[in-house]
């Protein structure tokens, strides 16, 4: 195995790629970050997504004034408007609005143009509309000209590419958007309660333990560096298994059709 594997309790101060778990949440980066994208503290997965990009971007030294950022199946996150606030140039993309279906649409999780992403005014309008670009996206057939950024990124979106294959394929294909010894920041679905059944297709697919270590093999064969953390926490909410209707302040785990998941993060640097 050419990549670090460690079962120790996360850290949030420089995150790896690691799975979401209640401690996390109680630190002071964590809070930060929380008040930057203008959102309530509470104990809830997607919220833990936010903040762990953020802080991954941070602490690798990707949100200075000129870098340049792509995100895939952005939706209507707060981040894009965070970055463009410190001077980041992106690229936001989403689904066509014909293909992204009412899931999306009438749950208000789709972008239909820019002013989707600032509509918390965390971005100065002028410094917004001056940084940030919008356009229409296929993650399964990334267009040739998304080339040359410092990061990308993409927030429990993969998971939605019709299979375990489109999605570790786009995690692949994304590294080609960014330059050499650029970051990649992913969150996606981790089956928790199964390293064998799962949802292996259909509009949500869970990935296991094993086609996250099999990936990290095959990115690291291609020299590109991750470090791989599997602890799944100690904490009450560790062990809480939220069921639908989902529960707004208690919600890390999750029983989608019949097994248990989290989000898991993954950072990875290009090689080079």
């Amino acid at each position: 195995m050419q990549f670090p594997v460690s079962d120790a309790a996360p850290d949030f101060v420089r995150p790896v790629s690691q799975a979401c778990t209640q401690a996390q949440f109680r630190t002071p980066e964590f809070e930060f970050w929380c008040r930057e994208i203008r959102e309530p503290f509470r104990f809830h997965r997607k919220l833990w997504e936010y903040c762990y990009l953020l802080q991954a971007l941070s602490t690798r030294g990707m949100m200075a004034p000129g870098r340049r950022g792509l995100g895939f199946g952005v939706g209507k996150e707060m981040t894009v408007a965070v970055l463009a606030a410190r001077g980041v140039r992106v690229t936001a993309t989403d689904l066509d609005l014909a293909a992204a279906g009412p899931e999306w649409v009438d749950t208000g999780q789709h972008a239909a143009g820019v002013a989707d992403l600032n509509d918390k005014w965390i971005c100065p309008t002028d410094l917004f509309a001056k940084l940030v670009d919008f356009r229409v996206e296929d993650m399964n057939a990334i267009s040739r000209d998304l080339e040359d950024y410092d990061f990308a990124w993409s927030l429990c979106a993969f998971e939605h590419l019709g299979s375990l294959e489109n999605g570790l394929n786009f995690v692949k294909n994304s590294l080609r958007c960014i330059r050499p010894g650029g970051i990649l920041v992913h969150t996606t679905e981790f089956n928790i309660s199964s390293d064998d059944a799962t949802l292996d297709t259909g509009p949500a697919v869970l990935f296991r333990k094993r086609d996250f270590l099999q990936l990290a093999e095959d990115l690291a064969k291609d020299g590109h560096h991750l470090e791989m953390n599997f602890n799944l926490g100690g904490g009450e909410l560790d062990d809480y298994i939220d069921e639908a209707p989902w529960n707004d302040r208690r919600h890390l785990r999750l029983r989608l059709g019949g097994f248990v998941t989290t989000s898991f993060g993954f950072i990875i640097r290009k090689a080079g």
